[in-house]
């Protein structure tokens, strides 16, 4: 008996699906590319032709095309907590010592910590039916169509029952450079590692952008397992790899935690020749029933924990020491290095901050230096290499003189650094123009620095109020390299927009010494309008909270030297606004709370952070103590971390912070 269409389109797809699983999972084709794109397209006449047989999970859906307006919000069936992290050996043997203490000696699984996109994917009845991001482990946001498209993913299962597998999605080195190359080619902004990418990917509305990223999988939780009647987490994951999940393999059964240590430093040894991304180790308790036993905290589990790698440091050489000089005058000395890679990024310079920090690791041109990026993000050096040091070398003597206009050079006592007092020093003038038009203050896209140069040395842009009149040199500026008539439209209407702007965005645009975008706020808040701050006297300024006496000092300082007088003046005549309108009001549970920044963000600079809180009326202090409601932390987050778990401070991730932000309607999705 001849099999009908259905029966055959089955069985074409569970012939792909076991392809599929060969290829992306077990990496063990047994099908050429040309056989497998033959059934494929055989699949997809038979589908068009026999509509009425449609399946969401056939594999002829797994190359995307599906364009969503936004993603919809989630509720996890149970909570995707994230884990307490760990940073050095004796966090984790503390660790130990408090399981030992509750249930005494345990067994520890000990896995990789992807370094990728929180995900949690759904089942019943066999079926794949949602994928939903972590969020804010409570609420997550629904991105099944993208998820659907990365072909490791079972789209069938043999267990009937309703199952949620959690893992991590990320990107392989190996697509990371194939986006990257591609993205250079059609000159759009590379991704900054894979995580970044991998998570860029995942958010991306269209679906089809998302099936040509190379995106993997890797599933390490199954929260029902225990009600399963699975005893350990080892036999969860083998239940899982059984079910045709993919399931990282670098993992180890440790008997005690010294086994563990053992297993951690023998990973950290071999992690950059991996073909993927970590940032660490997860240690699990393996028996299921002590997990249970230990139990939860508000935002961890008792029973795991997450040690971090150490910040990656590379060697190069010093080439040169050269300095630069910012809008204040401030003269900082920096490194020119041979490149480097380090966390995926070409290294060729880093900051060496002051003359004292030169001093004290005593730092010249041709020595060998360790660099790390601070924080993962700004690069530094953190000592010389001695013993390769060039024995004709000669310490660094910093200049006596300003490297762009040859004005003596100003230390005080109590300061680190060395000044240019000429304020009509170039380039004084280039940063303090760039400073007014960079995004947290100004935002006028299109004047950049780079386009403040080239305009500066036309002649036409000597200084922020010039940039009002730039539109009056409209036939000079369209002859000058990649400006052309649309570019200077552009340029135009940025800059005629940002006559809008709230008066902390112009406070903090004309570069008060000290008074960075927090102080701003903080100070149009208080005064209300231009005129009112310019006209307040030290006493009024020092009765606001976070202005101490020497910000007060420079505020009226600044106000009471006649230039920056006439520049408030020349700035109302191009009808920029001056006054303070905080009309719009946004309740949340951070509202009326003391909030603490920590770690390297992602999506958020500092600075943005800062302002959305403040917006939110909560307080964003500098440093932890008990009176602290909220730790808000990225990655690498460091010592206020460790002191908020010490004092038990509620933790926030900046995906929270995100979501809280999405929720009241001060940030848009993307």
């Amino acid at each position: 008996m001849s099999e009908s269409v259905l029966e055959h389109i089955n069985r074409l797809r569970r012939m792909l699906n076991q392809y599929n699983y060969q290829y992306y999972v077990l990496d063990n084709p047994t099908v050429s590319d040309y056989e497998y794109d033959l059934l494929i397209e055989e699949l997809k006449q038979l589908e068009s032709a026999h509509p009425e047989y449609y399946d969401v999970n056939s594999p002829t859906n797994r190359v995307g095309g599906y364009v969503a307006k936004s993603f919809e919000k989630v509720v996890h069936t149970k909570n995707m907590l994230s884990l307490a992290n760990s940073y050095n050996k004796e966090d984790i043997m503390e660790f130990n010592q408090r399981i030992v203490d509750e249930v005494g000696p345990v067994e520890y699984v000990v896995e990789l910590k992807i370094d990728g996109l929180a995900m949690s994917v759904q089942y019943a009845n066999g079926k794949f039916i949602r994928a939903v991001t972590r969020g804010d482990g409570k609420v997550g946001e629904d991105v099944t169509n993208n998820v659907r498209t990365i072909k490791s993913i079972p789209m069938e299962i043999s267990y009937l029952g309703e199952l949620d597998v959690r893992g991590e999605v990320y990107m392989p080195k190996s697509s990371f450079e194939k986006l990257n190359k591609q993205r250079s080619e059609n000159g759009e902004t590379l991704f900054a590692n894979c995580r970044n990418a991998a998570s860029g990917s995942i958010r991306q509305l269209d679906s089809s952008i998302a099936s040509k990223r190379g995106l993997q999988a890797f599933w390490y939780h199954l929260p029902d397992a225990f009600d399963m009647g699975i005893k350990t987490h080892q036999n969860a994951l083998q239940f899982l790899s059984q079910q045709g999940f993919r399931v990282n393999e670098e993992r180890r059964i440790c008997k005690n935690i010294d086994e563990v240590w053992d297993f951690i430093k023998l990973i950290e040894a071999k992690r950059d020749s991996l073909p993927y991304d970590i940032d660490g180790m997860v240690i699990k308790v393996n028996d299921l029933q002590l997990q249970r036993q230990l139990g939860f905290t508000v935002k961890y589990p008792k029973w795991a924990i997450a040690y971090k790698f150490p910040a990656a440091q590379v060697t190069t050489r010093v080439e040169d020491i050269f300095c630069t000089v910012g809008r204040t005058g401030k003269v900082t000395p920096n490194a020119k290095l041979t490149p480097v890679t380090i966390a995926q990024t070409s290294v060729s310079y880093a900051t060496l901050h002051n003359e004292d920090f030169i001093i004290e690791r005593d730092i010249r041109v041709s020595d060998y230096v360790v660099v790390h990026k601070a924080g993962d993000i700004i690069p530094e050096v953190v000592k010389v290499v001695m013993e390769k040091r060039n024995p004709e070398s000669k310490k660094y003597q910093f200049p006596k003189v300003c490297p762009v206009c040859n004005t003596l050079l100003h230390r005080s006592i109590d300061e680190a650094d060395y000044y240019c007092q000429n304020i009509e020093c170039k380039a004084r003038i280039v940063e303090s123009i760039a400073h007014f038009a960079s995004r947290d203050a100004m935002n006028i896209e299109g004047l950049a620095q780079k386009k403040v140069e080239a305009f500066h040395s036309e002649g036409i842009l000597n200084s922020v109020e010039d940039i009002y009149r730039l539109k009056n040199n409209k036939e000079l500026i369209m002859k000058m390299d990649k400006m052309g008539a649309k570019s200077f439209d552009n340029l135009v209407n940025a800059i005629e927009k940002s006559k809008s702007n709230n008066l902390d965005k112009l406070l903090f645009g004309l570069g008060i010494r000290q008074i960075g975008a927090k102080a701003a706020t903080i100070l149009a808040k208080n005064f209300l309008t231009m005129d009112k701050l310019m006209n307040s006297t030290v006493d009024q300024l020092t009765e606001i909270n976070d202005i101490g006496p020497v910000m007060a000092d420079n505020i009226v300082d600044f106000f009471a030297q006649e230039k920056n007088r006439e520049l408030i003046d020349s700035l109302k005549s191009f009808n920029v606004n001056m006054v303070y309108n905080n009309s719009q009001t946004y309740v949340s549970f951070l509202t009326g709370k003391t909030v603490v920044l920590t770690g390297s963000l992602e999506r958020l600079t500092r600075n943005q952070a800062s302002s959305y809180l403040e917006q939110l009326s909560a307080k964003v202090s500098s440093s932890v103590s008990s009176k602290t409601d909220y730790v808000i932390y990225g990655s690498d987050p460091g010592s206020k971390y460790n002191k908020a778990v010490d004092l038990g401070i509620d933790l926030l991730t900046e995906e929270d912070l995100v979501n809280e932000l999405l929720r009241v309607g001060l940030l848009q999705e993307r």
